[in-house]
Parts: structure tokens; sequence; C-alpha cells
């Protein structure tokens, strides 16, 4: 089982690269109160649908530690994929050199739309793998509800006893106990967090264990009147490999700063305002 693998289920099954249709102004069906499952198999449903039309793009700010290290990015979504551009690492900017290979590695991206889509397509395969893991969740937790604070409704979860996990990616998140709290009338995911409360072996022990304890945090925001993205994430987990080895992943991703762009926007002109942005920064 690859950490790696849990840890990018998290961002990219949670809050998937496909489009996400607007839930606006939606308010919850007339008739018997929903059970927990049912509400966040409804919550489910409406972050895998596919919107039908054009959605939000954005540029922001992207503060991602990984292992110990911390890398600050600015990145510029467009319609071939996002466009990133690293600024800092554990807090110092780049030298002039490091700038320079930064604008040659985007340059080279630019000149080659080609390699900047097979990025892409390997960002999206990993979210539809991700996906049939996603939609596992009102099935392999059971949920209670648990309070409200506004229009936030919050509910608790813990393992079904009578799911059967179909690989091991699906034992890990079976083994889970945590909370999410959901948007009442538009059915969206908030924040979603949980930890293991159990160590996981996989084949008896041999080929792996994740340690008891390991956790993850999730979180998306409205940005605008039906459009969400994902503003937080965090992942934390221990255990070991194959021949006893030590494995382990440590990630945490902030965003802010989200500012629209338009829909036709170019690789060439997110790159330009990704230079600009720099240039703006360096002034300050």
């Amino acid at each position: 089982m690859s950490l790696r693998f849990f840890a990018r289920c998290i961002l990219a099954g949670l809050i998937p690269l496909l489009p996400i249709a607007p839930a606006f102004g939606q308010s919850a069906p007339a008739g018997p109160p929903l059970s927990a499952n049912d509400l966040v198999r409804a919550v489910v449903a409406n972050e895998l649908k596919p919107q039908n039309g054009s959605h939000g793009r954005w540029m922001y700010h992207v503060e991602r530690e990984e292992q110990g290290k911390k890398k600050t990015k600015e990145v510029v979504q467009t319609g071939l994929g996002s466009l990133d551009r690293l600024v800092a690492v554990d807090g110092q900017p780049l030298n002039a050199k490091e700038q320079k290979d930064e604008s040659e590695r985007i340059g080279n991206l630019v000149l080659n739309p080609a390699e900047q889509q097979r990025l892409e397509q390997t960002k999206k395969k990993d979210a539809e793998q991700c996906k049939a893991f996603f939609k596992m969740l009102p099935d392999a937790l059971t949920f209670i509800y648990a309070g409200r604070d506004g229009d936030l409704i919050r509910v608790s979860y813990r393992p079904n006893p009578r799911f059967q996990p179909p690989s091991r990616e699906a034992r890990v998140f079976h083994e889970m106990e945590g909370e999410m709290w959901v948007h009442e009338t538009q059915r969206r995911l908030v924040r979603i967090r949980g930890h293991l409360i159990a160590d996981v072996e996989f084949a008896g022990g041999w080929l792996g264990h994740l340690e008891k304890g390991g956790h993850f945090s999730v979180e998306q925001r409205e940005l605008l009147p039906g459009q969400w993205d994902l503003t937080f994430m965090e992942v934390d987990m221990k255990g070991k490999a194959l021949f006893f080895k030590t494995i382990a992943v440590k990630e945490k991703e902030d965003r802010s700063d989200f500012q629209t762009v338009p829909d036709g926007l170019t690789l060439a002109q997110a790159a330009d305002m990704l230079t600009k942005q720099i240039m703006v920064a360096a002034d300050r």
C-alpha cells in the first residue's frame, strides 16, 4: 500500500480535478429527515457531479510543507492545466540562479504544451482512481449527527463493521474515525478530519503496516457563489514497508489569496501573470 497514493487521494479524491457543478441556492428536498449516511451520500454525489459549462479558474498562493521542507509557490489555473512558479524555500526567496532556472522551466512548458498536457493527464488519472475511493465513504463508514454551527452540519464517523474493504487503500479509510462538516443547503463538503484508530497491517504484517494515530485533514470553501475549491490539506502517517523499511508521509498545504482569471487564459499568458506577480512581490 502506498502512503503517497493515500495522500493523493485525500487531495484528489475529496476535491476532484474534474469541474464541479455549482450548488448555490439549492435547498434540502422536502420529506422525511435524511439519515446522516444518506446526507453524506448526497454530498459525495454533489462533489463528484460534473459541470455542463464554464467554471471558475484561479490564481492563488500556496504554502506546501513536505517531509519538513517548505515551498512557497504562485499558481495559475488554465484550460490546459495549472502552471506554478516556485518563489521561496523554507521562507528564503530564490536567488538569481534559482529564479532563472524557474523561468526556463516554465518557458519550456509553455513552448511544449504536449508536456504540460502529459502532466495534467497524470493528475487526472490519479483523480479518476481516487473517485471510486471517495464513493466508498458512505458504505465504508457509519455516520451520526453530532451538532451544527450556523449553516454547517457536523457528523462524526467510525468504521462500518459490515463493510468488506475491496482493496488495501480502502482498508485504511475503514480504520478511521473522525468528523465531517457539511454545508446544509448546498450539500457541500466544508471540512473532513480523521485518524487511524488501530494499526493497519497488510498480509499479516509481512507487506508492512500503518501506525495507529496517523491523521489527515482537508478543507474547502466557497470562493464565489457556487464555486468551491480546496484551501487546506494535511496528512501525517507513519508505518513500515516490506523488509521493515520505515515510510512516512507528512504533508501540509495551505492555499490563499485567490484571484479569478479569464477562462480562455493561455499558458503563455499564465506565465506572464506569474512573472508580474513575482515582480510586484519583490517591490514590496
